[in-house]
C-alpha cells in the first residue's frame, strides 16, 4: 500500500537547487579545513562538553575574511548555511539563523546534507516525533503535536511499527555517552527543522515559482500579530463613523445629490453632531484634527490659563506645512513669542528640549521645533480627562446621531447600490436638451403659422399633397 503525503508537495523538496548546493558544499569543506578553516574546540554547555564546537562570531569573521565582505553580508551568508542545514545550532533550534556572539554551532554530518537527495518520508518523520514524544513525555511543541496527531491518524494501520522503531532508537540513544547523545539529538532536530519547518517560517529548501512560502517575505512574528490586533480594533472602532459602511442621515452625499450631510459636518459648524463629538473621545489627535473640537479645547485651556500651549502647537504646524519662503521668519516669530526670555506667551518646557530647540534655530528648517512641539503635545494630552470633559460640555447643544451602524459592511454596500442615484453626465444632458428642442419644433401647428403669414400679406405656398398609402 502506497503512503501518500497529506500535504500537497509540488516537488521542491525532491528537486534541490543542485548548482547552489554544490557551491555551498565547497565553502563548507573549506571551513572544516584543520589549518585554514574555522577553529573548533570543545565547548562547555551547562555541564556537558560539546566536542568540535564553533561560535557564531568565528563563523562570521571567517566568511568576512575569506570573501572580503562586510560583517552584515557575512552574517547573511552564514544564515543561509544554517538555513540549508550545513551548520546547525546547539542551543536555539527554533530559528535557523547565525548569531554574532558566542552561541555554539557544529558542522552537519554529510549524511544529512541536502545534496544527498534521500527522500524525506513521512514515516521517518513520524518515528522522530514518536521518539521525541517518549523523551519529552508528551510535552511537544504546538506544531509538532499537530503533526504528530495528523500522522497518527493517517498512518494508524502501521503505528505500532512506528512506535516500536521509536522505542528501539530511544533505547540505543540512552546507551551512548552524554556528549554524543546531545550532538546526535541536535543533528536530527536541525535536519527536521530544515525539511519540516514550523508554520510561518521560511524554508531554505523551497524554490521556484511554486514555492510554498515567499523567501523574501517577513516571518510572522509577535509584532505582526500585535499590529493585526490593533488594526482590527481600529476598524471596529471607526466602522460606525464611516459613511460608506454605515447609514448616513438624511442621505449619503457621495451616492446622492443631497449635500445636507456635508452641511451638518462643516469644519466650524455651530452645533456638532453626536457622532462627531464621539470621535473626540477616541484619541487626543482626533480632537486636535477637528476645527470645531480644537475651538472648544481652546476655550477650555483659557479657563485653565494655559492657552499658549495650543497656540504654540498651532504655530509649529503652520511652520511645518507652510510656505518655504516664510519659514525663517515664522521660526523667529515663534521663538520671540513663546521661547525667548520674557516672551509674552512663554511656554514651560524642560532645559534639554530648550537647548536642542535653540541650537536648531540657528539653521531653521520645517521640523526644527518638533522636540518642543512633542513636549507640549504630551503636556496638553495629560490635562485631566479633557476629551471627555469637552464632549460632556458639548452634548447639551449637539445634533442627534446622523448615521448609525448597519448590520454589516456587505449589506450596507448592497443597500447603497440599490439606492444610488448618480448625477447625469453633461453630454447626456446636452443630448436631452437637443431632443427636447426637436420635439418642440415638431409639435408646432402648421395652420397657425400659415395664418400669421397670410395676415402679413405674404404668399403662402400651398401645402404638399398627401402621399398615397404604401402597400404592404
Amino acid at each position: 500500500m502506497t503512503i501518500r503525503n497529506t500535504l500537497r508537495d509540488h516537488g521542491q523538496r525532491y528537486r534541490p537547487r543542485m548548482a547552489c548546493l554544490k557551491k555551498v558544499e565547497k565553502v563548507v569543506l573549506e571551513m572544516q579545513d584543520p589549518k585554514t578553516g574555522v577553529k573548533s574546540q570543545p565547548q562547555r554547555l551547562v555541564i556537558t562538553t560539546i566536542p568540535h564546537a564553533i561560535t557564531g562570531e568565528d563563523i562570521i569573521a571567517w566568511l568576512a575574511d575569506r570573501f572580503q565582505i562586510d560583517a552584515q553580508e557575512a552574517k547573511n551568508l552564514g544564515t543561509m548555511l544554517v538555513a540549508l542545514g550545513y551548520i546547525y545550532p546547539i542551543q536555539d533550534h527554533k530559528r535557523l539563523v547565525i548569531k554574532p556572539d558566542a552561541s555554539l554551532y557544529r558542522f552537519q554530518t554529510p549524511y544529512f546534507w541536502p545534496a544527498q537527495q534521500w527522500p524525506v518520508e513521512d514515516t521517518d518523520y513520524a518515528i522522530y516525533l514518536a521518539k521525541r514524544n517518549i523523551r519529552k513525555k508528551g510535552l511537544l511543541e504546538l506544531h509538532e503535536q499537530e503533526q504528530y496527531n495528523r500522522l497518527h491518524k493517517w498512518m494508524n494501520h502501521k503505528w505500532d511499527f512506528i512506535v516500536m522503531q521509536a522505542k528501539e532508537q530511544y533505547r540505543a540513544a540512552k546507551e551512548r555517552k552524554k556528549p554524543d547523545r546531545v550532538v546526535f539529538e541536535c543533528q536530527e532536530r536541525a535536519y527536521w527543522v530544515v525539511h519540516r519547518p514550523p508554520p510561518g517560517t521560511v524554508s531554505g529548501m523551497d524554490y521556484g515559482l511554486d514555492r510554498r512560502i515567499d523567501p523574501n517575505g517577513d516571518e510572522v512574528t509577535g509584532d505582526f500579530l500585535l499590529f493585526s490586533g490593533r488594526l482590527v480594533k481600529y476598524c471596529a472602532t471607526y466602522k460606525s463613523h464611516d459613511p460608506f459602511l454605515s447609514r448616513s442621515f438624511p442621505s449619503n452625499p457621495w451616492l446622492t445629490d443631497d449635500a445636507t450631510y456635508w452641511t451638518l459636518n462643516m469644519p466650524n459648524v455651530e452645533m456638532p453632531t453626536k457622532m462627531r463629538v464621539e470621535r473626540w473621545t477616541f484619541s487626543f489627535g482626533e480632537l486636535l484634527s477637528d476645527p470645531r473640537g480644537r475651538n472648544d479645547f481652546r476655550l477650555f485651556l483659557k479657563k485653565e490659563f494655559s492657552g499658549e500651549n495650543l497656540a504654540f502647537w498651532e504655530g509649529c504646524e503652520d511652520l511645518k506645512w507652510g510656505a518655504a519662503a516664510t519659514m525663517r521668519e515664522k521660526a523667529e516669530q515663534i521663538y520671540k513669542t513663546f521661547l525667548a526670555r520674557g516672551a509674552p506667551r512663554w511656554i514651560n518646557i524642560d532645559g534639554k528640549t530648550m537647548e536642542v530647540t535653540v541650537k536648531g534655530l540657528k539653521h531653521p528648517h520645517r521640523y526644527v521645533l518638533d522636540p518642543a512641539q512633542t513636549h507640549i503635545y504630551m503636556l496638553m494630552k495629560k490635562v485631566s480627562e479633557l476629551p471627555q470633559q469637552v464632549a460632556s460640555k458639548t452634548r447639551s447643544m449637539m445634533v442627534p446621531c446622523f448615521h448609525t451602524c448597519f448590520y454589516s459592511a456587505d449589506a450596507q454596500l448592497e443597500q447603497n447600490a440599490r439606492t444610488r442615484r448618480p448625477s447625469l453626465s453633461p453630454i447626456v444632458l446636452r443630448q436631452q436638451e437637443q431632443e427636447l428642442k426637436a420635439k418642440m419644433a415638431a409639435s408646432v401647428d402648421i395652420t397657425q403659422v400659415m395664418s400669421k403669414l397670410s395676415k402679413q400679406g405674404k404668399e403662402v405656398p400651398p401645402p404638399p399633397p398627401p402621399r398615397p398609402p404604401t402597400k404592404k
